[in-house]
């Protein structure tokens, strides 16, 4: 049994360090939302504003407004509600999913800050796309918006998550290829 934890080593540290930071993160995450009780906090109403922007720029005139009666931002057109977001919409859980594995992977500091940020920038404008196009699946397809927002878009968003991890295994932090000697 040794044996095998000791083969598995480099990976056995991998996972734990990535669900430290996972855990703490979701639990930080967890206690700013809780601090806004049954009001919407202001990384979603930002989230929510920015997709607005995005609508209005593609010729539909939407505008956005905090619910009063719970933690959520609507994005209405003609004064009726096409799209609640919520807070779990904002994109926060999967840029600390994101943030974690990049945490965990050994790299160098100055590296992991500017992919970071560029890989918050590329998740979170996946995100804006992702409610922009659930606001038109909510007024055209409203009989798919469950699936396309339960798992369609979802996957995608992660899809776009696992493209950038290997981007940073594969490319951004490759370790130095060893030299092979020729019998």
């Amino acid at each position: 049994m040794l044996a095998l934890i000791k083969e598995f080593k480099p990976a056995l540290v991998f996972l734990g360090k990535f669900l430290v930071f996972y855990l703490v993160g979701n639990i930080l995450y967890g206690l700013f939302i809780e601090s806004y009780g049954k009001r919407a906090d202001p990384i979603t109403k930002n989230v929510a504003n920015q997709s607005a922007v995005i609508l209005n720029f593609v010729a539909t005139t939407v505008n956005t407004e905090v619910n009063p009666a719970g933690p959520t931002v609507m994005i209405k057109a003609n004064n009726v509600v096409v799209l609640s977001v919520f807070e779990g919409c904002n994109g926060v859980n999967v840029i600390i999913v994101f943030v974690a594995f990049l945490f965990a992977f050994n790299s160098k500091a100055k590296k992991l800050v500017w992919f970071l940020l560029l890989g918050i920038a590329v998740i979170h404008i996946f995100n804006l796309l992702r409610i922009s196009l659930l606001y038109y699946t909510a007024i055209y397809k409203a009989n798919y918006f469950y699936y396309f927002h339960k798992y369609f878009f979802t996957a995608i968003l992660y899809l776009v998550v696992f493209m950038l991890w290997g981007i940073w295994i594969t490319i951004l932090n490759n370790a130095p290829k060893t030299q092979t000697s020729k019998a």
